[in-house]
């Protein structure tokens, strides 16, 4: 969905001078704005760690480098990309036959074949190979090439999802396997079949592309796409007010000073990427049961949506949005601040001379990080604190660096996000399912319920509808009795841009929202106004 305005406040002021100062010194030199319909500069909050799928990179689609077998359109509905059509399956639903498009070439001219697409699973698969998300793929059991143009997938169990995961970058065979998977230069200098080429990459700053000459698709009309680093939000929105961006991803009140801007677009994109604490069960006090559950109802999510989202958003309860058609209904939970006490004093937490709670000598206290320079993060996590507070929970926030955090998650808390619209196994199983702790980033409150873990493992290994939304919505029934994180909102993603393409749309978008979400999904297809 597209809009011209979003429900904003008033726009956060910024040191205007010494950002502008910040931003003239790291303005982006090739394809930058204002020159015309034939580049685009976007600003965003983070930049991918590699650029190689056989390491995770646009898993999700929209990669700009790389194609999968499969894509998404508009609609979040599957349609053909390196294959010619969607796959045909088997009746027990384990296999799955690919029959691939015939004439591709990767950027460096060599042919596309079936030999890259069993190169790209099987090495993301390899033990050896430092994928976070190889989990993703654990109902593969093997792949293989018959002939040049077609790929048999074979299932260990039916896994009604799988051809979500196709979406995956297919990655070049004969340059990928000439390095090493984890360090080599496919990493940094990556060669796919995408619309776009890499042509620089400075770490921290920003990555340019040009448009691929021969891509299969059609050359895009926007020949050089920039997008700059810009952790912080202010700085990303003082970058687009000097006209050194195209666009930006904006948080609701800085997108707010460009509602009546005759030049540029505000997009508001529906999303499953949600906000929500971690609470480790090896802390003493967010271990507590008692403590997770008056905390999820202590909270104030109407007040979240409406405070810091200005609206563009909603409350969330689980990792699903509550508009979502898998989500459960019946699973909300009133903002209740009585019955957080209550809970509370019924577990033995009685308030201190301070206000704060304690049992059996130990205070209701813990700390609570966020990303340094996410002001999205921070404003829910200074909520979430005061609301804590009122029930007498005592939350330390502070900011980190990713390199500072993560080490700490075991015992502290974290304000996450995360979110992925494909199907509801995106998001539960390696958020909630106990098999997931310590796997890279996934279930990060290291929560274990065992009626959870088993109604995802039903539900993920079944093709019957109505047998995934009996599970799914037990397995959520479940996480309301034991919450394992306080789940807070789910937000939409909101993006200012320079009016001067046509055609331009929103998906519903994942968590991750730099180079493959926002407006410019699909900048290969833009077409400049006339």
């Amino acid at each position: 969905m597209t809009v011209r305005t979003v429900r904003t406040a008033a726009a956060t002021a910024t040191a205007a001078a010494v950002l502008a100062g910040v931003a003239a010194c790291s303005a982006p030199s090739d394809g930058g704005p204002g020159g015309g319909t034939d580049s685009l500069t976007v600003g965003v909050a983070q930049e991918p760690e590699t650029l190689s799928p056989l390491l995770g990179y646009g898993k999700e689609g929209n990669s700009k480098i790389f194609d999968g077998l499969l894509t998404h359109d508009a609609r979040m509905r599957l349609k053909p990309a390196l294959a010619e059509d969607l796959p045909k399956v088997s009746s027990d639903g384990r296999t799955y036959t690919y029959t691939l498009r015939k004439g591709v070439e990767f950027s460096d001219g060599k042919p596309f074949t079936a030999k890259d697409v069993v190169y790209t699973y099987e090495t993301i698969l390899d033990k050896k190979t430092n994928n976070a998300s190889k989990g993703e793929l654990d109902a593969l059991k093997s792949v293989r090439a018959e002939g040049d143009h077609k790929v048999v997938f074979t299932l260990k169990y039916p896994y009604a999802a799988f051809a979500e995961r196709t979406v995956l970058p297919i990655a070049s065979q004969a340059v990928a396997s000439r390095t090493n998977v984890n360090t080599g230069a496919y990493n940094t200098k990556p060669v796919g079949t995408g619309p776009y080429i890499l042509t620089s990459w400075r770490k921290g700053e920003k990555l340019s592309f040009k448009a691929n000459p021969h891509y299969w698709g059609g050359k895009p009309k926007i020949k050089r796409f920039t997008v700059a680093v810009i952790e912080d939000d202010d700085v990303r929105a003082t970058r687009l007010r000097s006209g050194d961006l195209d666009g930006a991803i904006l948080p609701p009140n800085l997108a707010k000073a460009y509602e009546k801007d005759g030049d540029r677009r505000v997009f508001s994109a529906k999303t499953a990427d949600y906000r929500a604490v971690t609470l480790p069960t090896d802390n003493p006090v967010t271990g507590d049961k008692a403590v997770r559950r008056a905390l999820d109802v202590a909270v104030d999510r109407a007040a979240m949506v409406k405070s810091i989202l200005n609206g563009a958003g909603k409350p969330a309860y689980g990792p699903l949005p509550v508009d979502e058609p898998w989500f459960a209904k019946g699973t909300e939970r009133p903002h209740d601040l009585g019955g957080a006490k209550k809970i509370l004093d019924k577990a033995g937490w009685k308030p201190g001379k301070d206000g704060i709670r304690v049992k059996d000598g130990r205070r209701a206290a813990f700390t609570l990080w966020y990303f340094s320079g996410d002001k999205l993060r921070q404003d829910h996590a200074l909520a979430y604190a005061s609301d804590a507070k009122k029930a007498g929970i005592d939350v330390h926030v502070q900011a980190g660096s990713r390199e500072v955090i993560r080490p700490k998650l075991e015992h502290d808390a974290m304000l996450m996000g995360n979110g992925f619209p494909a199907d509801p196994d995106f998001d539960l199983y390696p958020t909630l399912h106990s098999s997931q702790i310590g796997d890279g980033w996934n279930n990060l409150g290291h929560y274990r319920d065992k009626t959870v873990d088993e109604q995802l493992d039903k539900g993920r290994r079944s093709r019957d509808k109505s047998v995934r939304e009996a599970a799914y919505d037990k397995a959520q029934q479940a996480l309301e009795r034991n919450p394992g994180y306080t789940f807070l909102t789910h937000i939409d993603h909101v993006y200012v841009l320079d009016d001067k393409w046509r055609g331009l749309t929103t998906q519903v978008e994942p968590h991750d929202h730099g180079i493959g979400a926002g407006p410019w999904w699909n900048v290969q297809d833009w077409q400049p106004e006339k």
